[in-house]
């Protein structure tokens, strides 16, 4: 076994323990799998060890690896990083789903361009008003999936966000809660919420998608 299959299966189960915790079917969430920067080699590991979805966060890498991997079949690529509008034909051709959208212009250029089903979607929300991060304000959410739910080629799924970083667990909770609230609010069921060090909090407050690198692929340089 590899040493990204044996970091798989206890970050699987994990997981499981999580959605135990929680009363929800391990089925209920998807395990992200964040290949960002790193070679094509280990995402071969991880294939060969049965992970199917892999994060990207770089429009180009995402067009390149999903070239590269091709052969594979069943392989689903989600594009989790800011998006420019002059790089989103390589998002609309190869992405199973797309983590990041927070501006119109981006949305609207993503239907133009999408060829085939509608490109499932999470809105990035800004929980905490960080200047650093982008995602939208949460009051600016209603607005923005009233015209975004016109657009033909796009179907949202739900929010995402990376709340700020925190070693106080209940911080973390109530961040993961309060995005839980919003997408309940606006009618979404998908929660991207999660990474390698908050996932099993994430699935405690009802993430359905979990993005987790660096405890899968190990550090990057």
């Amino acid at each position: 076994m590899s040493a990204v299959a044996e970091r798989l299966a206890d970050i699987r189960a994990r997981v499981a323990a999580a959605c135990a915790r929680a009363g929800r079917p391990v089925e209920s969430v998807t395990l992200v799998a964040v290949s960002k920067l790193k070679p094509e080699a280990l995402i071969r590991d991880a294939y060969a060890a049965g992970q199917r979805d892999f994060g990207e966060n770089y429009a180009q890498e995402l067009r390149d690896k999903a070239a590269g991997l091709e052969a594979l079949a069943g392989l689903r690529w989600h594009a989790i990083g800011a998006l420019q509008t002059n790089k989103v034909k390589y998002v609309a051709r190869a992405a199973h789903a797309f983590h990041a959208l927070e501006r119109m212009d981006v949305a609207r250029e993503l239907s133009k361009r999408r060829m085939e089903a509608p490109l499932p979607c999470y809105i990035e929300v800004n929980l905490g008003g960080e200047q650093s991060k982008s995602g939208l304000r949460p009051e600016a959410l209603g607005a923005f999936l009233e015209e975004a739910r016109t657009l033909p080629g796009l179907r949202l799924e739900g929010l995402m966000a990376l709340p700020p970083p925190t070693g106080d667990g209940e911080q973390a909770r109530g961040h993961f809660r309060r995005l839980r609230e919003l997408a309940r609010e606006h009618g979404l069921t998908g929660l991207s919420m999660g990474t390698t060090h908050d996932f099993e909090l994430a699935i405690e407050e009802g993430a359905t998608l979990v993005r987790v690198g660096t405890a899968i692929f190990g550090e990057r340089d």
